[in-house]
């Protein structure tokens, strides 16, 4: 087994998977899930929320702006409807690139290697707080002269600095010409999200399993997205992005172009 694997900790890759209903986990990942459901029993509903906004702003970026490129940074295990899925059964000379550190992901990697012959699929093994060199590898795939979609749901919050994770999307952002596109969720504590209960959920997790994960503010969430222009409906739970079905969830979502 991959000497990177540790099966004695929960990993957030695979208890992710586990919310989703996914196979590639362990029982601590079970263990840590279920625990953490019994403090914020909704959690399930913002890993479903997040996946189903992934799909229509992959498939807005797709069909509706013409995107060809994307760049999904913290891909987690791949599931139904990933990213080269959804974009390439809209066009099929799509581009991807997956980018994930964590070494479950990489040995499924194959699984999103999958591709329409008219497209490609990459996967970079590479840590979020590398922007630089995660650009560098995604220059082999994709041409950054042409618009990227840059796709970062759910990781920065493992960016435990704010000003660290504003430089890691500058960066990448910098490095993707106009026209270009990020797509982030985050979770938050914000009340009017229904976010209160996820502080002690989080306090457990942080105890418990890997890596350690923050919260962000409405307005903290906000500052990722300085320089670009919000698409409707701007920044809301990313239950309500582009979608008026299933409950509000406690994870923002935005959509912002590169002008």
């Amino acid at each position: 087994m991959n000497d990177r694997i540790r099966t004695d900790i929960a990993h957030n890759a695979r208890v992710w998977n586990y919310w989703l209903g996914g196979k590639d986990n362990y029982p601590v990942d079970r263990q840590v899930g279920d625990t953490v459901t019994g403090f914020y029993p909704s959690i399930g509903e913002v890993a479903r929320a997040d996946r189903a906004f992934l799909g229509r702003a992959v498939t807005h970026l797709a069909a509706g702006a013409g995107v060809r490129q994307f760049l999904d940074i913290g891909t987690g295990l791949p599931t139904a409807d990933n990213t080269h899925e959804v974009a390439q059964r809209i066009a099929p000379d799509s581009r991807i690139v997956y980018v994930d550190n964590d070494p479950i992901v990489l040995a499924h990697a194959r699984a999103l290697l999958t591709s329409a012959p008219e497209g490609g699929t990459e996967y970079v093994d590479a840590d979020a707080h590398a922007p630089e060199r995660i650009v560098t590898a995604a220059a082999a795939t994709l041409d950054l002269s042409r618009p990227v979609a840059v796709m970062m749901l759910g990781i920065l919050n493992f960016v435990q600095d704010t000003d660290e994770a504003r430089s890691i999307v500058r960066t990448l952002m910098a490095a993707v010409p106009s026209g270009s596109h990020l797509v982030l969720t985050h979770p938050t504590l914000e009340p009017e999200l229904g976010g209160e209960g996820n502080e002690a959920a989080m306090a457990f997790w942080n105890e418990n399993a890997t890596p350690p994960i923050t919260a962000r503010t409405r307005e903290e969430f906000a500052s990722f997205l300085d320089g670009l222009d919000l698409l409707e409906p701007g920044i809301v739970s990313c239950a309500r992005w582009r979608s008026a079905e299933g409950a509000v969830v406690a994870q923002f979502g935005a959509v912002g172009r590169k002008p």
